[in-house]
């Protein structure tokens, strides 16, 4: 990523930040359909990248860098609104999702089903 990316959130948001948390997870949901599509984790600097470029960016656990949403896919997030919950260690990012948000080629990252028991105790 540039070196003139930003790396600090303007102050009244990171306010609203619980403090110890260096990792936050977000939750990415399509705007129009209010589907859940992923989960990923945000530090203070994707967050801020997000802000300024309106392109969902996250930070990658597995590589240890940052990771804007289909920079390599092509499956962007234009962000259209983030929400913080209410103790401030969650984000909720609305987004217009082009193409799949899982990496396995599903439109959301969380389609597969677990069966609930039935009133009987049977699944």
């Amino acid at each position: 990523m540039d070196a003139q990316l930003p790396t600090d959130l303007p102050a009244d948001i990171a306010a609203l930040l619980k403090d110890d948390l260096e990792l936050i997870p977000a939750i990415a949901q399509d705007a129009k359909t209010g589907e859940v599509l992923m989960l990923a984790y945000m530090n203070r600097q994707s967050l801020a990248l997000t802000l300024k470029s309106g392109r969902a960016t996250y930070w990658s656990r597995s590589r240890n860098e940052l990771w804007e949403k289909g920079a390599t896919s092509g499956n962007t997030q234009s962000v259209v609104a983030i929400s913080l919950d209410c103790d401030g260690d969650a984000i909720l990012i609305k987004v217009e999702q082009s193409g799949a948000a899982c990496h396995t080629g599903e439109q959301s990252c969380f389609h597969n089903q677990v069966p609930l028991n039935d009133s009987a105790g049977k699944r």
